[in-house]
């Protein structure tokens, strides 16, 4: 394939409905429950007696609320970690919710929060289970399908199955091999509007690391070899070679000096997942991140093309924690405070197109001088992602240098103008602009 016409086919790989879906959910939360909580672990071994797990003073409809109130759309709650005690009472196993004090069922009444609460639900059900004695054999695949199954049919729709990668040796000795092709046909069959998170595809793929840390470049549109679970939507690159080599959390994933070697493209979205607090689980003796880190996190991937998924963990009695409610709080004030409708400077945008249809600039006017804080821009994405470089010029200087911009790009300018131009210095193809918003002080 020719380097122009890759170029061309690269610049049309496309979302589906459902990862458009996703795109616009943005920020959504986790919430990780589980018999962690009241052991004060992270990974839990599998052998905790399920008489630990007592909520006394479970409230989802407060989730829902504390969520709400920082802007998030969505929760994912982990149905069954690593120590594989299951949040609802589960048909396939005695490790559940229904061999504790508590005995009801934590997804039906999550779910069912989220609803009333006019959020998205979503679930996570770990692969890895240290306690069932199928794990290591081929029988686990048919019992994790089953748990899968009850969790996709008996809760109403959701909007993101999530599954990490975490994998460990059976009571046999020997390495689980998942069966990812029929979970995900499960989903599709039941689910078929909910987006699927897995270290590579199909749908959503991980960043790369838990810190809240995105790319200075995130694309959308990944080698093959990075997203090997997603639909393949071009041929291969013109110096199609070996990149192996690639993995979530390398810097130039989608970069073109990556996709030449690729054998194909897809499109892929990565989401950026972080814990409110150092630990997935509550521990007492940690206290919430700082407002300036979170901000700086919502900037760095609902502003810069993915998602934020945060984590608010609930305490042993099943709420969330007064400090942590504070800062999600505080948090949602001031996101409404830096990108409320209210802060919006009314613009004109007037595109003035170059000579080449991958070099453009859009002239935006504002009434008169305002002061500046952010400028945001959006691609539409149900064109592809094409931009590759672009920078802001006001009154004569650059203000800001940029690379991709896809779904969302937050550009933090802090100047004082009336008029800036946004000069796309280098796309894969015609540019399709959907929005530039100012946000002033």
């Amino acid at each position: 394939m020719e380097n122009k016409e890759f170029l061309k086919s690269a610049a049309n790989v496309v979302p589906s409905q459902r990862q458009l879906d996703w795109f616009d959910t943005e920020f959504y939360a986790f919430i990780c429950f589980t018999v962690n909580t009241y052991t004060d672990l992270e990974w839990g071994t599998g052998k905790e007696d399920p008489a630990i797990f007592n909520p006394t003073d479970l409230d989802c409809d407060e989730w829902v609320s504390a969520v709400k109130e920082a802007g998030m759309k969505g929760i994912v709650l982990t149905a069954k970690h690593h120590d594989g005690f299951c949040l609802w009472p589960s048909a396939y196993t005695e490790h559940s919710v229904k061999n504790s004090p508590y005995k009801g069922d934590i997804v039906r009444e999550c779910a069912e929060a989220c609803r009333r609460g006019g959020i998205k639900f979503g679930i996570y059900l770990s692969p890895w289970d240290r306690n069932s004695p199928y794990y290591g054999t081929e029988e686990y695949n048919d019992y994790y399908c089953n748990q899968l199954t009850e969790l996709l049919t008996n809760y109403g729709e959701l909007f993101i199955v999530w599954f990490d990668g975490a994998c460990g040796e059976g009571p046999n000795g020997k390495r689980q091999v998942y069966d990812w092709k029929r979970y995900f046909s499960l989903i599709r069959k039941y689910q078929p509007n909910a987006v699927i998170f897995n270290d590579h595809g199909p749908d959503v793929r991980w960043c790369g690391n838990e810190a809240g840390a995105a790319r200075r470049a995130e694309w959308a549109v990944v080698p093959s070899e990075l997203c090997w679970n997603s639909e393949v939507q071009t041929g291969a690159g013109p110096l199609e070679g070996d990149i192996s080599y690639l993995y979530n959390s390398s810097e130039n994933i989608g970069d073109l000096n990556v996709i030449m070697y690729s054998k194909g493209l897809v499109f892929c979205g990565a989401e950026i997942d972080m814990s409110i607090r150092p630990g997935w689980f509550w521990h007492e003796k940690e206290e919430p991140h700082s407002l300036e880190r979170l901000m700086r996190t919502y900037i760095n991937s609902c502003g810069a093309n993915t998602s934020f998924i945060l984590n608010v963990p609930p305490n042993p009695a099943g709420r969330v924690d007064p400090r942590d409610y504070a800062r999600l709080r505080e948090f949602g004030a001031a996101l409404r405070e830096t990108f409320g409708d209210d802060k919006k400077i009314p613009c004109t945008v007037e595109h003035q197109a170059d000579d080449s249809s991958t070099q453009t600039s859009y002239t935006v006017t504002l009434p008169e001088d305002k002061e500046i804080r952010y400028i945001e821009l959006r691609e539409d994405p149900r064109f592809g992602q094409r931009i590759e470089h672009f920078r802001i010029l006001c009154g004569g200087r650059c203000i800001y240098s940029g690379y991709t911009v896809g779904h969302r790009k937050i550009c933090p300018v802090k100047v004082s103008g009336s008029s800036f131009t946004v000069s796309i210095t280098g796309a894969r193809d015609t540019v399709m602009m959907r929005d530039i918003t100012v946000y002033g002080e």
